[in-house]
C-alpha cells in the first residue's frame, strides 16, 4: 500500500467522507475542481481525486434519476419554459393546426420539424430522440 507524504497531506486538507447531503456534494465537488484547476496532477493527486470522484458517484446513485424526456414530451417543456404560445412556433410547423396536432399527438414530429426546432431552441437535434442505454 501506498501512502506518500503528500497523499496524507492532501487528505489532512480535505478528509474524503460519505456524501449524504447536497451541501456536502457541493463542497466535495469545490475540492474536485481545485484540482482539476492545477492541470497536470501528480500520481497522489490523481488517487485523491479518484477517492472523491468515487464518492460523488456513490451519492449520485442515490438520487432519482433524471427521465429521459424527448420528442413531443421535451417540445412541450421547452413550450413552458420559454413561455410560448402555439402560433410562436408557426414559422417551424407553417400552421397552427399542424403545431396543435403535434402537441395533441396526433402528428409526429418530421425530421425537417426537428432541425427547425434545434435551431429555433439553440440543441442539438439528438436532444429530440429517446436515450438508449448502451450506446454511449
Amino acid at each position: 500500500m501506498k501512502n506518500s507524504s503528500a497523499y496524507i497531506e492532501l487528505l489532512k486538507i480535505f478528509p474524503p467522507r460519505p456524501i449524504t447531503a447536497e451541501e456536502e456534494l457541493i463542497v466535495t465537488q469545490k475540492a474536485i475542481d481545485s484540482l482539476l484547476d492545477k492541470g497536470e496532477l501528480t500520481p497522489d493527486e490523481r488517487d485523491y481525486l479518484n477517492v472523491l470522484g468515487t464518492l460523488v458517484y456513490e451519492y449520485e446513485q442515490t438520487l432519482e434519476p433524471i427521465p429521459d424526456i424527448y420528442g413531443i414530451e421535451l417540445l412541450k417543456v421547452l413550450i413552458k419554459e420559454f413561455e410560448l404560445r402555439q402560433k410562436d412556433l408557426v414559422p417551424i410547423f407553417k400552421t397552427e393546426s399542424i403545431v396543435s396536432d403535434i402537441l395533441h399527438e396526433k402528428r409526429q414530429l418530421t425530421a425537417e420539424h426537428i432541425q427547425k426546432l434545434a435551431e429555433f431552441f439553440s440543441v442539438s437535434p439528438a436532444v429530440f430522440f429517446p436515450l438508449h442505454k448502451g450506446c454511449l
